[in-house]
């Protein structure tokens, strides 16, 4: 390559030498570079369709805010702990969204499932509404018990009256579903059955506390 550069620049061509050279460095460095890690995207599984319960819907709208999360939850990775104060995550394996996403959109979805509220949104849209659930998710993971990974989905709530901002009523919710093995997709499958079974709990819950609220004057 020098001799080629020198003899170029005899002739003139000192910017294509240039160019030349530069392409050859580039070629030698993506050789060295590490390869992606192949990356299987999984979706939260769906939650079983259910009737919706009887009763006429309520007046109010309902706002469902993302939950607020630890740096451990806050991304795309399946997390996994395989002993106690051990935060791993599955090789290879990735939600399709942040998991506060994926439960915010199950909570929607259990809602709106139910059918008492009449208005919903979520905080992307940032509607005004007269009601909104915030949250904290304590716990998205896979935990290993008694040799078996489980499915584990534990989130703080609140009811939150949105004149004044006022705090209703709080609770934990939580759920734990043993996989049927311990192969991601087995793993993902126990995750859609816990996040439903928050959800399921919490749009009951929001909906009888939104009821037990006076009617304003």
């Amino acid at each position: 390559m020098t001799k080629l550069c020198r003899s170029a620049r005899r002739g003139g061509a000192g910017p294509r030498c240039a160019v030349v050279l530069s392409a050859a460095l580039l070629l030698s460095a993506c050789s060295v570079l590490p390869k992606a890690e192949p990356v299987d995207t999984y979706l939260l599984p769906g939650a079983p369709a259910h009737a919706a319960a009887d009763g006429k819907p309520l007046a109010v709208s309902l706002r469902v805010a993302k939950p607020a999360s630890g740096v451990h939850l806050s991304g795309q990775r399946i997390v996994v702990m395989p002993q106690d104060n051990q935060v791993s995550v599955y090789q290879g394996a990735s939600w399709s969204e942040p998991a506060p996403v994926l439960v915010r959109d199950r909570l929607i979805d259990a809602l709106r499932a139910d059918g008492r509220i009449a208005a919903l949104s979520s905080d992307e849209a940032r509607l005004q509404a007269d009601y909104e659930i915030v949250s904290d998710l304590r716990a998205f993971q896979s935990e290993y018990r008694g040799g078996a990974p489980e499915a584990v989905v534990r989130l703080d709530a609140r009811l939150v009256e949105r004149e004044g901002r006022r705090i209703l009523a709080n609770r934990t919710f939580e759920a734990g579903v043993r996989a049927s093995g311990a192969d991601v997709p087995a793993v993902v499958s126990a995750f859609g059955a816990a996040s439903t079974h928050v959800a399921t709990e919490l749009a009951t819950w929001a909906v009888d506390e939104i009821r037990r609220v006076p009617p304003r004057q």
